[in-house]
């Protein structure tokens, strides 16, 4: 497991929004697990339903993207701390991971994207033999 096989091609707070593109884009806040047999990406994605992450994988990146439906507020406004945009990331993919076995799902704002790992890369157990 010393190898790393995920890196971040882009990184900033998710208090700061990102100017380049149109309207209002957060990074997600993520954690990066690895077992044996995979990377494991959590990505917190408040207030983006399933059917609007747009996750896909293309020259070496994993690029994700969700889009936030605006929601109306009723009443007047005591205190605004939250901020409504939608998110976006990309994550530079080591070839030791399996692209064409990328799998994820969402669950209460929660992205989890599982990275398998090439047979290759997988660690291996060799049995030393007595002679």
């Amino acid at each position: 497991m010393a190898e790393n096989n995920l890196t971040v091609a882009q990184r900033t707070d998710t208090t700061n929004v990102e100017t380049t593109r149109n309207g209002k884009y957060f990074t997600p806040r993520v954690d990066i697990f690895e077992t044996d047999g995979e990377l494991l990406l959590l990505a917190d994605l408040p207030g983006v339903a399933p059917g609007d992450i747009d996750l896909r994988y293309e020259n070496g990146e994993l690029v994700v993207q969700g889009k936030v439906q605006p929601h109306e507020h009723k009443g007047h406004l005591i205190l605004g701390e939250y901020e409504e945009g939608d998110f976006y990331c990309v994550f530079q993919i080591h070839e030791s991971i399996d692209a064409a076995r990328i799998e994820a799902e969402c669950k209460n704002g929660v992205l989890t994207v599982h990275l398998p790992k090439a047979e290759a890369a997988k660690p291996k157990q060799v049995t030393v033999k007595a002679k």
